[in-house]
């Protein structure tokens, strides 16, 4: 009984102190930062969406998707990220913070080869937009945007 108490313990204490890689570290990893698009040279459209990841303060990464003079830009805060894979990048965001639009969501990029592509999302208790890199129901799939710089 007490090894089990001790043993209950010991993995408590590990799940407590371990400490998930911040975001802004796992975006740094995955190359992240920057501006992407499908054709850099191109202006922004909704055809060719200019995706700019930065850092505003130490730990907070925002993403702004500009799709043109005649869209608003759509924000999004990253709040969480976890490593799925060499080429996968899992992350909970805020879209559209502080506003009437805000919403949570759960993302999936993949990211190779200087690409970086949307494979899942899904807004907190909503139904799945992006399955498997297919925007649902259009079934398109979702643009591989190059980095520009």
């Amino acid at each position: 009984m007490r090894l089990v108490a001790v043993l209950l313990v010991a993995f408590v204490a590990a799940v407590l102190t371990a400490e998930a890689a911040p975001v802004e570290e796992l975006f740094q990893q995955f190359g992240l930062f920057g501006t992407w698009a499908r054709d850099c040279r191109q202006d922004a459209s909704p055809a060719n969406p200019h995706v700019r990841i930065t850092t505003l303060n130490p730990g907070q990464v925002i993403e702004e998707h500009d799709l043109g003079t005649s869209y608003a830009l759509n924000h999004y805060s990253m709040i969480s990220a976890e490593r799925l894979s060499d080429e996968q990048l899992s992350v909970e965001v805020i879209f559209q913070p502080g506003t009437d639009a805000e919403e949570r969501q759960k993302l999936i990029f993949r990211v190779r080869s200087g690409t970086r592509r949307t494979m899942f999302n899904q807004p907190d208790e909503g139904e799945v937009r992006v399955k498997d890199g297919i925007v649902l129901p259009q079934r398109i799939k979702t643009p591989t945007l190059k980095k520009c710089k």
